[in-house]
């Protein structure tokens, strides 16, 4: 059997043509899973929006039915009560913070959490605390983690 190169250039021309409507197939469905899951993070980011608005409102309301009296005191008084310096010294949080904060892990997560414990930070001022931070990092990120799924 002969082939031709008519035959031959025919079929390359069927092929090329195949080759292209599966890729312009191929893109066009990847653009609408790219647009699906555009539009579901969006749904998702204005839900989270939402949460934190709401969060942010009763903090508020929370603050102003106890605090009313340090809103009309100068900067200075209300950032020298002992209650505002926890961070700097460590100690537990203020209820309404650990309040927000788990309402806030709540709408992360979409189920109920549980903060065992939380506490401020102090500054960091320190230069060996940069170091050991950052030999912190080097350790984590050595790890060799597979991603699940």
């Amino acid at each position: 059997m002969k082939v031709h190169w008519l035959d031959f250039a025919v079929g390359a021309a069927i092929a090329a043509a195949g080759c292209a409507l599966i890729y312009v197939a191929a893109v066009r469905a990847l653009r609408r899973a790219i647009a699906e899951r555009q539009q579901a993070t969006d749904r998702q980011l204005r839900a989270l929006a939402m949460t934190v608005r709401a969060l942010q409102a009763r903090v508020v309301e929370l603050g102003g039915a106890e605090g009313a009296g340090t809103e009309a005191g100068s900067a200075e008084g209300a950032a020298g009560t002992p209650e505002n310096m926890a961070g700097e010294q460590g100690e537990q949080l203020k209820p309404e913070t650990l309040a927000a904060i788990t309402a806030a892990a709540t709408a992360f997560l979409g189920k109920r959490a549980r903060i065992r414990s939380a506490r401020a930070l102090p500054a960091a001022q320190d230069p060996v605390g940069a170091w050991a931070q950052q030999g912190r990092v080097f350790v984590q990120t050595s790890h060799n983690l597979r991603p699940r799924g």
